[in-house]
């Protein structure tokens, strides 16, 4: 079996593409390398480029035309950025990816395994992909809008689209062949190594919620199952998105019940062997108590949990960030 997976030298795109070759299965990346790494595509059948250009997948599927799904991880990504560039962001992730479909269509590849986000929904406990979206960011708003559009694309075209929507992913490659690419990570366990490292105390932001401890509790998945869950997508394809049924559905990822800032910090220490210094401070403005899916269906449709533990992700982006450097060598 052979797939497409753009932005296939991204952090995701690329471990994605590692599970595949784990499990007989070959990917065709395309990425343009604006964010992505060419060491993830080393070895790899790889073509540079923009996913809004139709010639290149055509090309693409000219030389590839036995591509039997696209897993769709090409996209911007980061909160911040999208709010100082909100048209960039629909740029990228909207016009761009609309069409990339076309392109699809165009050359009769009609299973999209799309990478989403849950960030698409309100904070809450247990979220089903029922729940009322409430996007709060330009990314998240972009993400979403794309989510409509493809909905609406599967009602009056052959596409069938099985959305993967997940929060944190963390962790690496367990064989270390790629990890998160960026040296300024943004998320909790990025800065909570940065402090360990540097030996500077971590922030807790606001211990009022109303959670299991008082911290705020957010999602994380290790990026490894995230890739096992896209590679159970693309094998029950046909069996979870039949075409003589609705050719659209969303599937949750994640831990099933969040991590607080507090567990994180004790799993984070059981991993080192030694105490984090951190300190409480108040909790910054847009900040919520937060929120983790529930992943029922995963589990029913795909055949998938988390196989590994919040520890395991903990450790592996510890190796990576040990190796980054060694790994990413033009840097």
């Amino acid at each position: 079996m052979k797939v497409l997976i753009t932005g296939g030298a991204g952090f995701i795109g690329s471990t994605i593409a590692s599970a595949c070759l784990d499990e007989g299965i070959e990917p065709v990346i395309l990425d343009d390398l604006s964010t992505g790494r060419p060491e993830f595509v080393a070895g790899r059948n790889f073509y540079r480029g923009d996913i809004a250009d139709p010639d290149l997948i055509d090309r693409v599927f000219a030389d590839h035309e036995d591509i039997h799904a696209t897993i769709g991880c090409a996209a911007r990504i980061v909160v911040p950025e999208s709010v100082a560039d909100p048209l960039g962001y629909y740029d990228t992730n909207l016009t761009k990816g609309l069409a990339l479909v076309r392109s699809l269509l165009r050359n009769g590849c009609h299973r999209l395994v799309f990478s989403g986000s849950a960030a698409i929904y309100d904070s809450g406990q247990n979220i089903t992909e029922e729940a009322p979206l409430r996007p709060l960011s330009p990314y998240a708003r972009t993400k979403a809008a794309f989510e409509g559009a493809l909905q609406d694309t599967t009602g009056g075209t052959p596409l069938r689209v099985i959305t993967l929507r997940y929060f944190n992913p963390i962790g690496a490659d367990p064989k270390q062949r790629s990890g998160l690419q960026t040296t300024k990570p943004t998320h909790a366990l990025g800065v909570m190594i940065d402090r360990y490292r540097a030996r500077e105390p971590f922030p807790i932001t606001g211990t009022n919620w109303p959670t299991r401890d008082g911290s705020g509790i957010r999602d994380y998945v290790h990026v490894w199952d995230l890739a096992a869950a896209h590679i159970a997508a693309v094998r029950r394809f046909d069996a979870v998105v039949p075409e003589a049924g609705p050719r659209y559905l969303p599937i949750n990822l994640g831990s099933g019940n969040g991590t607080t800032v507090f567990e994180l910090i004790a799993a984070f220490e059981e991993v080192t062997g030694e105490p984090l210094a951190h300190h409480l401070t108040d909790a910054r403005p847009g900040d919520n108590a937060g929120a983790y899916p529930n992943i029922d269906r995963a589990h029913d449709l795909l055949g998938w949990a988390p196989a590994r533990s919040l520890q395991d992700g903990i450790a592996d982006a510890l190796t990576w960030n040990a190796t980054r450097d060694s790994v990413l060598k033009d840097e």
